[in-house]
């Protein structure tokens, strides 16, 4: 059967080859299942598997792997021999019909590189027939007859190792340093140096372990979820074993075990089945820890994978409180079955845990199943995962379908076996990937992830992630950001990963951490580019960091009083010497509330004291705009007068020469704050001078990196920010229109300008 002839330009525009997945199975799904789904579908046919179409119904196969105009399924949808399929409802389109005769014309794969769709799966690791990544890789380079090209430069090394082992840039003086080292060695030296960081290193690979292990910074957490970011910045900066390091995941019996993994997110109100803790516990550990995806199956038996319900179910009874009491029962799209789980491992070949095991002994049981040294699966998985974060592509595709075929079997089983046999050292592996030929070779061009005809050339082009890029922009121009504690107490200096997510790197990529995330959406979008081209975020970034650049920095006064966080239910008290001041100057500014429009807060009591005694704040003379009220306080129903405005806010009292020594009053809410669609969190500052709204917290301690030293003159400035930014020295191109932009005497706006253009190229944005 031909492609109609409108159809031939589509069928030009899909991909290598057709993804089962994300292609065929949602049309099946939408258009076929509802009448042929499982055992009992109409004709005995289901559309749930390949297999299942394989085997087919009354009427035989519904495929012919091979030939789509043979195929039954194929000629139903197009009328040919019967009645056009589906019977209800609109014909499939010209377009979902030609995707689907082109994926059984390939074969009716559903994983790429599996011509027939079954598994040739072992947890075993295979013995390789050669050691070593560039031998291994001299045989597939030979297999391929490609000719590996020359290694990158020494600065776009060292921009990309610095990049991937602290996600940092190197100073032009790091630049340096390592070019006129002459040693054969030094670039395993320059990794031996960074990898010996804890501190820098720990606060890049923290990132990636947030989105594994959905923890977050900045975000409220509600339930039981915990933060598990003290445990894990001390396992990556302590480099504990992988192995040792998933266990205390899985089984956390210490004091300072991360026991919020296994917590979960807690929603609130209803969840469906497939959303509660223990099912969240069984699907993010399977994902991360081992490459096996149970979305599908904790709801259904998996219509594109051969696991099943009950195996979700198994895997979930480990982590269930009491088993005896109350099993878990199996649930199909949310509705029971009455059946009973029992608790049972993903690959049972690996041993079990009896079904009446208490909770200690179900969690110590799968924390031992999933690190076993028999259970290959764990080491390839993290391998893989590493592969791909440094060369853009794993060597298994997608990373989180870890039973499909590697591009190197050999390769992904000699890392892995070399991985277990140093200790699952985390540190030995990025050396020992990372000293390799491979990863010096120049970056290739990208394709497609699930391409099934991948060939390795070289790393991809990877964009920075939102972190790095961030810290970039600040370690260039020597503006951090000021990371606030809750508490009344100075702030800090601290990098990207520290803070809550802004517009910026949302549009830059930073997930939302609900649950595992194994792979960041990293295309261009329309929201990146207006974020990037006129976002307010980055525009405030580059107007500071270009007045830090020329030392021309804003004052930032030192606040008198700082009332921490304050949420609905908190009060606090103020009790201020202002003896000789001459303003007074209230803020309450918005820190996370859901709604702060709805937010009412104030200053209650508010009165000062002086030579005749005390007077209330709201008899002095001011410009501000206020109104008084009364309060009523969570819980003991006090009454309480308060000065109060639409947040954020400030009141401006000038108090000079009026002989005050002191100023009182209660910081609180109204109890009508106490609502959780509001969700109210302030804070509250006193100053004697106008603040800088960006820096009201008071700060200690030093930068993430030394600051650069402020440079004069317009040349040195654009040559000291391309070394920086891209490890190079501007062309002559570059160097023209830089002082163009800067003029004769630099400007705030040419250097904005100028940082702006920088920070926009393609070199910038992607290690490479």
């Amino acid at each position: 059967m031909r492609l109609p002839a409108c159809l031939f330009l589509f069928a030009s525009l899909l991909p290598a080859q057709i993804d089962y997945s994300r292609q065929v199975h949602p049309i099946l799904v939408a258009r076929c299942m509802s009448c042929h789904n499982g055992d009992r579908g109409q004709a005995g046919l289901s559309v749930m598997t390949r297999e299942a179409l394989l085997k087919g119904g009354q009427s035989g196969p519904a495929l012919v792997p091979g030939n789509a105009a043979s195929s039954p399924l194929v000629q139903r949808l197009r009328a040919v021999g019967g009645q056009r399929m589906p019977l209800a409802g609109a014909a499939l389109a010209d377009a979902e019909i030609a995707i689907i005769e082109r994926w059984v014309a390939e074969g009716a794969i559903v994983q790429p590189g599996r011509s027939d769709g079954g598994s040739t799966f072992s947890l075993a690791l295979k013995p390789p027939t050669a050691t070593g990544i560039d031998q291994l890789l001299q045989a597939y380079d030979r297999q391929h007859q490609l000719t590996p090209l020359p290694p990158v430069p020494d600065h776009a090394f060292a921009r990309r190792a610095y990049l991937d082992l602290w996600g940092l840039l190197p100073t032009p003086a790091d630049q340096d340093r390592f070019s006129r080292d002459q040693r054969p060695d030094k670039r395993a030296r320059l990794l031996d140096e960074l990898l010996a960081s804890r501190t820098n290193f720990a606060e890049h690979w923290v990132s990636f372990w947030n989105d594994l292990l959905h923890n977050d910074e900045g975000v409220s957490y509600i339930g039981e979820r915990q933060t598990i970011t003290p445990w894990l910045l001390k396992s990556l900066a302590d480099n504990q074993p992988y192995n040792e390091f998933v266990q205390a995941l899985l089984n956390p019996v210490a004091k300072d075990d991360p026991a919020g993994f296994l917590k979960g997110v807690n929603w609130r109100g209803t969840v469906n089945a497939s959303q509660t803790p223990v099912m969240q516990a069984a699907q993010n550990s399977a994902q991360v820890f081992l490459g096996v995806n149970l979305k599908c199956n904790s709801c259904h038996d998996s219509f594109i994978s051969h696991w099943k319900l009950k195996e979700a179910y198994g895997l979930a009874s480990f982590f269930a409180n009491d088993l005896v009491k109350e099993p878990l029962e199996i649930a199909r799209c949310d509705a029971g079955t009455g059946v009973k789980a029992k608790p049972q491992f993903l690959f049972p070949e690996l041993g079990g845990v009896s079904d009446t095991a208490p909770l200690a002994e179900r969690r110590a049981a799968a924390a031992r199943l999933f690190t076993a040294k028999e259970n290959g699966l764990f080491s390839r998985t993290i391998v893989n995962r590493v592969w791909k974060r440094l060369y853009g592509h794993g060597l298994v595709e997608p990373a989180d379908e870890m039973e499909g075929a590697a591009w190197s079997p050999e390769l992904l089983d000699w890392l892995a076996a070399d991985f277990v046999a140093h200790n699952y050292d985390m540190r030995y592996l990025l050396r020992t990937i990372m000293t390799s030929g491979a990863y010096s070779r120049p970056a290739v061009p990208a394709g497609q992830l699930r391409e099934a005809n991948y060939v390795f050339r070289g790393p991809w082009p990877r964009r920075l992630t939102a972190e790095q890029f961030a810290d970039a922009v600040s370690s260039i121009t020597g503006e951090w950001r000021i990371r606030a504690d809750s508490r009344a107490v100075p702030g800090i200096y601290a990098r990207e990963w520290r803070f809550k997510p802004n517009s910026l790197t949302r549009a830059l990529g930073r997930p939302m951490r609900d649950g595992a995330v194994t792979e960041r959406l990293t295309e261009s979008s329309t929201l990146q580019g207006m974020e990037l081209a006129n976002g307010e975020v980055l525009t405030s970034m580059l107007r500071e960091g270009s007045k830090r650049l020329l030392d021309q920095v804003d004052a930032a006064p030192t606040n008198l009083f700082d009332s921490g966080v304050m949420r609905a239910q908190t009060r606090v008290k103020v009790d201020l010497d202002i003896a000789g001041r001459k303003q007074l100057r209230l803020l309450m500014v918005d820190i996370d509330s859901y709604d702060p429009s709805r937010v009412e807060a104030g200053w209650g009591d508010a009165e000062l004291e002086g030579p005749s005694g005390k007077v209330a704040l709201a008899s002095l003379n001011t410009k501000s705009s206020f109104k008084q009220t009364t309060f009523t306080l969570f819980k003991d129903k006090y009454q309480l007068p308060v000065l109060t405005t639409a947040i954020p806010n400030e009141l401006v009292f000038d108090i000079a020469g009026q002989g005050y020594t002191r100023f009182r009053a209660t910081l609180a809410m109204d109890e009508k704050t106490n609502d959780s669609e509001i969700s109210a969190a302030i804070r509250a500052f006193i100053f004697d001078e106008v603040p800088n709204e960006r820096k009201l917290v008071a700060v200690t301690g030093d930068t993430p990196l030394p600051r650069p030293t402020p440079v004069r003159g317009s040349a040195n400035i654009v040559s000291q920010l391309y070394r920086h930014a891209l490890g190079r020295a501007p062309s002559a191109e570059e160097s023209r229109v830089g002082l163009q932009l800067l003029g004769s005497k630099p400007t705030r706006q040419g250097l904005e300008d100028l940082l702006w253009v920088v920070f926009m190229s393609p070199e910038f944005q992607f290690v490479r």
